[in-house]
């Protein structure tokens, strides 16, 4: 790392000691003059502050460099109630979006807003979901709810869609793990439900929202917080973004029936559908965690930007 040199406009009655390693930072600093009376010569190490902090930030940025997740944590508050950008409780390190009227909205593949973030991983990764469905499909042609099959769906859309996303959505996407663990539709703990999710998992770029998303993306999560709940109401799309008034599939099989896999109906509720009916198909994919957010405040129109 460049020597740093610092500089004084008036009278240098102060010093600032400044050790930075990497995987260890710690500064002390003991100044006696104001900030704006003391310059930065940062012209030797390549970077751009001209001050203190401003070199310190830097600084740090090169031995921790942001995440996409990070870009968007540090300018969201994290809310505790409505709508907004919550921790998730049940899985450490994720950050669910969860209300009707959030400010998730992306533009990806050139289309502007086209995609909504449905979370932000552990590992800075960003999970997104197409706001709209694609096309009506089959779940899969031969009746199986079996994901890794490989389903139908999950071969159009690793292999026609994906080829026909653009070069630059290509490279932005990464190869992750997707929960497609079966649940019962009647299940009153959604702790329960989750951990059914995660007990099986596909590794591949494209695929779908598990019914627990459609789940941690409701802020009513007194009424709509467990399977059964979204199973019997058609008030829960009320209170989550993801619904859309229009019947789309998730990733999750129905462990009770199964041949079956979980649907997002068009009044919010989950039903039952058989794999060779042919719905709504929403793609989901994993934004790599070294892609930049570049600006908007993920208003529809003012959408998050990748980079």
């Amino acid at each position: 790392m460049k020597k740093i040199k610092i500089f004084t406009k008036q009278y240098l009655i102060g010093f600032i000691i400044g050790i930075i390693v990497c995987g260890t930072v710690s500064v002390i600093a003991t100044t006696y003059f104001p900030s704006n009376q003391t310059t930065y010569d940062n012209s030797a190490s390549g970077m751009a502050a001209t001050d203190v902090q401003g070199a310190i930030d830097e600084l740090y940025n090169v031995c921790f460099p942001p995440t996409a997740g990070d870009s968007i944590l540090e300018d969201t508050d994290i809310a505790s109630s409505g709508d907004g950008l919550y921790a998730d409780e049940y899985e450490d390190g994720r950050y669910f979006y969860k209300g009707k009227n959030v400010k998730n909205y992306v533009t990806f593949n050139n289309e502007a807003a086209g995609w909504r973030i449905i979370s932000i991983e552990k590992d800075g990764t960003i999970k997104i979901m197409k706001d709209a469905s694609i096309e009506q499909m089959k779940w899969d042609g031969s009746d199986s709810n079996n994901w890794d099959r490989p389903a139908d769906l999950n071969t159009y859309l690793n292999n026609t869609y994906y080829s026909g996303l653009n070069s630059t959505a290509q490279s932005q996407i990464v190869s992750k793990d997707f929960s497609i663990g079966a649940v019962a539709y009647n299940d009153t703990s959604l702790s329960n439900s989750i951990n059914n999710e995660n007990s099986k998992k596909w590794n591949g770029k494209v695929a779908l929202a598990t019914a627990s998303e459609y789940i941690r993306s409701n802020s009513n999560q007194g009424s709509c917080g467990n399977m059964n709940q979204v199973y019997d109401s058609t008030s829960c799309g009320n209170t989550t973004w993801m619904h859309n008034s229009t019947l789309w599939w998730t990733l999750t099989p129905d462990s009770v029936r199964n041949i079956h896999v979980l649907v997002v109906h068009s009044d919010g509720d989950f039903s039952n559908g058989s794999a060779i009916y042919s719905f709504g198909v929403r793609p989901v994919v994993y934004i790599s965690s070294t892609v930049k957010i570049t600006g908007g405040t993920g208003a529809s129109n003012d959408p998050f930007t990748l980079a």
